[in-house]
């Protein structure tokens, strides 16, 4: 009698984490800067702390630009002295260059 034949297993043994997929997708379809522009967008908070977001009426991105509305004249002010540190902020926590310049208006 003859051994059943074994199935042939046509899935490859090399196993790929979901990250470095997700991370492979966003750039072949050019997401990646724009899923960071939101990203940061929505940490702002987080990097720039209370006190300065809730002074904040209004950011948004365009054209790899971070257009950032500020209710307080003195606060306006002191950021535009910073955009050099807010640039460095932003770099670090996304490993990269998200935007090419900030507009604090």
């Amino acid at each position: 009698m003859r051994a059943p034949k074994k199935k042939k297993d046509h899935r490859k043994s090399d196993v790929i984490p979901l990250n470095d997929l997700v991370n492979e997708m966003f750039h072949s379809f050019r997401l990646k800067s724009k899923f960071d522009q939101e990203q940061l967008i929505h940490a702002w908070e987080r990097l720039m702390g209370k006190t300065i977001a809730r002074q904040t009426k209004k950011i948004f991105i365009k054209k790899e630009v971070l257009f950032v509305q500020i209710a307080s004249a003195p606060l306006k002010q002191e950021l535009n002295l910073s955009k050099s540190k807010i640039m460095n902020i932003l770099s670090k926590e996304f490993g990269r260059e998200v935007v090419k310049e900030i507009v604090i208006m």
